[in-house]
Order: C-alpha cells, then sequence, then structure tokens
C-alpha cells in the first residue's frame, strides 16, 4: 500500500503546476487528491484477467473532414499587420517565464 500524500506533498504538485493555494485549500485539497490516489489504488487492484483492453466504450468514427491544401491569407500580409514581429514570426509577451 503506497503511503497516504501528504499536505507537502499537494503544496509540491500545486507548485508544479504553477497554482498558488493558500493553507485553507491545501488543507482542503489534500483530502480530496488522497480519496482520488485511494480509489485508483482500488482500480488498480482489480482482477481484469479475461478482459479485452479498451480506449473507448463505444465504437469511434472519424468525423474530421479530409485535409485539403487551399490557398490561404499571404504570410507577409499576416506578419504586416501584427503588432510585433521577429524573424518572421509572431512576437508574443512570455507566459512561461520562471519565477525569482
Amino acid at each position: 500500500m503506497p503511503k497516504p500524500i501528504s499536505r507537502a506533498d499537494v503544496a509540491h504538485v500545486a507548485r508544479l503546476a504553477r497554482l498558488r493555494l493558500t493553507d485553507d485549500e491545501l488543507d482542503q485539497f489534500t483530502p480530496q487528491l488522497a480519496a482520488v490516489l485511494a480509489h485508483a489504488a482500488d482500480v488498480e487492484a482489480l482482477d481484469v484477467t479475461g478482459v479485452i483492453p479498451t480506449a473507448h466504450p463505444l465504437p469511434l468514427r472519424n468525423v474530421v473532414r479530409v485535409d485539403v491544401v487551399r490557398p490561404s491569407i499571404d504570410r507577409a500580409a499576416v506578419l504586416a499587420a501584427a503588432p510585433n514581429v521577429q524573424d518572421g514570426q509572431f512576437r508574443v509577451p512570455s507566459i512561461l517565464a520562471e519565477e525569482s
């Protein structure tokens, strides 16, 4: 049986996911995540001998149209209308910068 998840484990996972959790949220989410992991352990313990693996319970069919290359807007015209371009690409503000 795996060790129970701790408040510190939840805080670590939250930091990896770039979530800022309050102490109250850590207190709330720790038992909830522990329950989810316990359920996953219960599912993992099931005897599925003879059960045919499946990725989806219903038959799937492709509903996407055939990909056909067609004329598009001129690349130079699009880049000319962009507020900031660098090396022939859109330049946008960084949203994943490391925190100091």
